[in-house]
């Protein structure tokens, strides 16, 4: 017989549960079974302490508290110091930039406008930030600022202290920046500076996507709704920006037709742009030795403004005002600089194979320029003038083909080479970057290329 059966007998034949079906037996007993347990769990578990019974002390303390004369002779006594940072604003003076710092120091002023390297505060460049600390008496404790004296020379920290002797020390050293890496558009209404200002670029970063795309693109015949991409350096200290930096990759759309271009070192190389398929984007030659200039006297037959005739005009003249610097238009070696009759002061480089340029009406050579001096493309080799036969300032620039004039405005001139091949894995891992980056800066083709890759 089993344990349960035995118990229902029990039960039952003591008459303890009511009912009479096996079923009704089997529930009553079960019930029995659970409520004996609960009361044995209440008898073991031992009751909580009643908190009205629990014992209360009561602790007093008194605190002694500082007299408030003795309060404020301490703060008296304490020395008080304040720092304080202004940005630089045009047409600032020395007097009114330390007047909002707090500076209340003739010593001071003194010291700044007397010092070798103090003096450099005296620049007073627009934007740049300056830190002093005073003390409650206006007197100067310390006073520091970045310098950058261009963008190819190293950031400076100028920092101005006062000794224990009361006397005035500056330092200089160079300063340690932060790198990031900065993209930006544009859109042209008017002109590229307008657009660049617009998208808060700065004016280098500007001048290098001219460098950058001047052999492909007529940057005076710029249309409207032309627009550009652009990913570049920055150097920031203390979170003001210092300086930019070189142009990584950039995407232009003029006309129609967009060009674009990377930044690449290559292996034993100076570093140059390339197209994003590896192809040097620089010409042999530049379009135009001016930056920004316009045509005055295309490469044709005229009616010549001193002489009175109709002559051949075997060049362009470019409009510029005097002291406009000019380009070296290719790599060359100067073959000739100095005065020669009509053209006034003339400068003849001869580049490789058959091919020369000229450039006449300068005002002056660049330093350095000279019979034999080694140019690269870009180099200044002078400055806009109106020597020799010219009724104002402009440049005077001729293309030769064996000694031959050439419409330089129409003559087709060769690439430079592409990419060598074991530069091409390196170039290509950075042209990916850079094309995710001009994707960012395009909502509607990132969207699109993400639907290509999900199919």
């Amino acid at each position: 017989m089993r344990p349960t059966d035995k118990l229902l007998r029990v039960v039952t034949g003591s008459r303890w549960l009511p009912g009479s079906t096996r079923v009704t037996r089997v529930v009553s007993v079960t019930a029995l079974f659970f409520a004996v347990c609960a009361v044995g769990a209440a008898a073991v578990a031992p009751l909580a302490p009643d908190a009205s019974d629990l014992p209360v002390k009561k602790i007093t303390q008194t605190l002694p508290l500082p007299a408030l004369d003795e309060q404020i002779a301490a703060l008296e006594a304490s020395e008080q110091h304040f720092i304080r940072e202004e940005t630089i604003r045009r047409g600032d003076t020395l007097s009114a930039l330390l007047l909002r710092l707090g500076v209340d120091d003739e010593e001071a002023d003194k010291f700044i406008k007397s010092d070798s390297i103090a003096r450099n505060l005296l620049q007073l460049r627009t934007d740049k930030a300056v830190r002093a600390r005073t003390n409650e008496e206006g007197e100067l404790e310390w006073l520091q600022m970045t310098l950058q004296d261009g963008n190819d020379k190293p950031a400076r920290n100028i920092e101005i202290n006062r000794d224990a002797n009361g006397h005035f020390v500056a330092t200089e050293v160079n300063a340690k920046l932060e790198r990031r890496v900065e993209m930006a558009s544009g859109n042209i209404r008017s002109s590229l500076f307008a657009a660049t200002d617009e998208a808060n670029i700065s004016d280098p970063v500007a001048s290098q996507i001219v460098s950058m795309f001047e052999t492909n693109i007529d940057f005076r015949k710029l249309q409207r709704g032309d627009q550009f991409n652009v990913v570049y350096e920055s150097f920031w200290q203390n979170g003001q920006l210092v300086k930019t930096g070189r142009v990584l990759a950039g995407e232009f759309t003029n006309a129609g037709k967009t060009y674009q271009s990377v930044w690449f070192d290559e292996a034993g190389g100076p570093g140059g742009y390339y197209t994003f398929d590896g192809k040097s984007l620089k010409k042999a030659f530049l379009k135009s030795p001016l930056k920004f200039t316009r045509i005055s006297s295309g490469f044709s037959m005229r009616m010549h403004p001193i002489l009175g005739v109709w002559k051949a005009h075997q060049g362009v003249d470019f409009a510029a005002p005097t002291g406009t610097p000019i380009r070296a238009s290719g790599d060359g070696v100067v073959e000739m600089a100095g005065k020669s009759n009509g053209y006034g002061n003339l400068i003849v480089i001869k580049h490789w194979g058959a091919y020369s340029t000229a450039y006449g009406h300068m005002s002056a050579f660049a330093p350095g320029i000279h019979k034999g001096t080694h140019v690269s493309q870009g180099d200044v080799i002078g400055y806009v003038g109106s020597t020799g036969w010219a009724t104002g300032p402009h440049l005077h620039y001729e293309f030769r083909v064996s000694n031959q004039p050439k419409d330089p405005m129409s003559i087709v001139v060769p690439d430079a080479p592409p990419l060598a091949g074991n530069d091409m894995p390196r170039f290509r891992a950075i042209a990916a970057d850079m094309t995710h980056r001009f994707n960012l800066m395009r909502p509607e083709r990132f969207a699109e290329t993400m639907k290509l890759a999900s199919r």
